[in-house]
């Protein structure tokens, strides 16, 4: 489908406006209707959500669905593709959906999309996919707060699995609490 430059320009500004005004269940669809976006009743759209700038036809959100803020939603990476956004899913802060050319995408009906998800490919009906776990893996011994270069906070990371240090040689020392095995074939108490 071509699309005039005039069309391109005027959906980009309607865009804008949309990600933008207040009426998260009134302005926005509506803005986003006007783009070309099919969207059902009763749809909330939270702040600066991005609804698929290029191709927003390929974009449908049916009744009752509810997209948090800063939800980016993409139709087209290598050409357009659809994304199709069932009944009642609820779509978290921070998720990305994207599809790709001639594919299309589904967020099943009732489906839960936890934070800072990212989706690409099909999400059943019904379905919740938590947001990704926040997994320490390092100890800050220098607070990025005070580090005077970006080097010496990276120097002072140590990971979380690493055996501890002798403070005089630097060699690694045993953890006391770990259980040696045994050659005896022995059960350690």
């Amino acid at each position: 489908m071509t699309i005039s430059l005039l069309r391109r320009i005027s959906n980009r500004a309607l865009h804008v406006l949309a990600r933008f005004s207040p009426g998260c269940m009134s302005v926005r669809p509506f803005l986003h209707r006007l783009r070309g976006v099919k969207i059902g009743k009763d749809v909330f759209i939270g702040d600066d959500v991005y609804l698929e700038n290029e191709h927003p036809y390929a974009v449908e959100i049916q009744d009752g669905v509810h997209i948090s803020l800063r939800a980016i939603i993409l139709a087209h990476t290598r050409g357009a593709g659809k994304v199709v956004i069932e009944k009642d899913a609820f779509i978290g802060p921070c998720v990305l959906i994207a599809t790709s050319g001639n594919r299309t995408l589904r967020i099943g009906e009732g489906a839960v999309i936890g934070a800072g998800v990212i989706i690409g490919k099909d999400v059943p009906a019904k379905a919740f996919i938590p947001s990704p776990a926040a997994i320490p893996v390092a100890s800050a011994m220098v607070p990025m707060t005070r580090a005077e270069t970006m080097g010496a906070f990276l120097l002072g990371l140590v990971p979380l699995d690493r055996k501890p240090k002798d403070k005089k040689s630097g060699a690694a020392v045993a953890d006391p609490s770990a259980k040696l095995p045994s050659n005896s074939g022995e059960r350690n108490a």
